[in-house]
């Protein structure tokens, strides 16, 4: 019989991707998602779907109950910086007790192993070097930060107490075909649907923000690296690389003829101002290492979404 995969997110811009490789690697893809951020259209047919949230335990419970599960990568999460800072008690509820339930019902349904998508772009706070590793200090300085945290440390003491095995990937910025263009994170894609829409793009701050971008099917590949390694230990996954927001406005703009300037608007509550990570540890013990360089994944970033969206007369001439 085929393992059996639950996919949480698996609508969404990584876990769709994740679904797609795990259904190729021959693997039995159970994907809950309450479409809230995810996309119907993202979801392989060949997985079972639920319309599901993380945060309906009775709901969680059955499905685990069901569907006998193997595995779990946990990718479902409210990730918006300025959301968790406007309204910390979502967050909390979206990323800590979601994430418990399924935590607890992966133990009592004995999984073989919980990978957990975590952000190393907000764990750490601001950084005191770069770049940044797994041995840097957690002061993470948004609400976002702490919550992804939290759960962490939850799956440390499940494990101590209960035997439950798991990997913790610390994602850096990911982008790639199927991001949200109109979704709160995810600058390249973002700017992306703006120019080919003829509309301006808003930096926020001073645009010299530095940040670590690794394409999907690179975060995908640690992914299932983690299936088999790095039991009980947390990775950064990064490219020890750091790119500003004003860089990528610039390639985007020539690449796409988009001939407007940016606009300006304060920097916002909780983001930090610079940070990539160092993965070495991942490089060693997962044997991961990215694959797709920027400017190449940033061209098959662009390709799909020229396909996707509409491009106003101004790309055209």
């Amino acid at each position: 019989m085929k393992e059996k995969v639950l996919v949480t997110g698996g609508a969404g811009f990584i876990g769709s991707h994740l679904v797609d490789r795990l259904i190729r690697d021959g693997y039995e893809a159970v994907v809950v998602d309450d479409l809230s951020t995810g996309f119907e259209k993202n979801i392989n047919p060949a997985c079972t779907f639920y319309k599901a949230s993380i945060c309906d335990r009775v709901g969680v419970e059955k499905i685990f109950s069901t569907e006998r599960i193997d595995y779990v990568f946990h990718l479902a999460a409210q990730m918006d910086v300025r959301k968790s800072v406007q309204d910390p008690i979502f967050d909390a509820e979206s990323n800590i007790i979601g994430s418990l339930y399924l935590i607890l019902d992966s133990v009592r349904f004995g999984i073989k192993k919980f990978v957990y998508a975590s952000t190393g772009g907000a764990v750490y706070g601001e950084p005191q070097h770069l770049p940044v590793s797994e041995a840097h200090p957690i002061n993470p300085i948004s609400q976002y930060g702490i919550s992804k945290h939290t759960v962490e440390h939850y799956l440390y003491l499940y494990s101590l107490h209960a035997g439950l095995k798991y990997t913790v990937l610390r994602y850096p910025n990911v982008y790639g075909p199927r991001q949200n263009p109109k979704g709160e994170a995810g600058v390249n894609a973002i700017f992306i649907g703006l120019m080919l829409s003829g509309e301006r793009p808003v930096i926020f701050g001073d645009g010299e923000q530095l940040r670590d971008y690794v394409f999907v099917s690179d975060v995908v590949e640690a992914n299932m690296l983690a299936l088999t390694n790095g039991e009980n230990q947390i990775y950064n996954i990064g490219s020890g690389v750091g790119i500003s927001v004003n860089d990528i406005y610039s390639r985007l703009s020539t690449q796409l003829g988009f001939r407007q300037e940016a606009r300006y608007a304060p920097a916002r509550a909780g983001e930090i101002s610079k940070i990539f990570l160092e993965s070495s540890k991942a490089r060693r013990e997962l044997g991961w290492k990215p694959e797709v360089g920027f400017d190449e994944g940033l061209g098959r970033t662009l390709q799909w979404f020229s396909s996707n969206i509409e491009r106003p007369s101004f790309a055209r001439r």
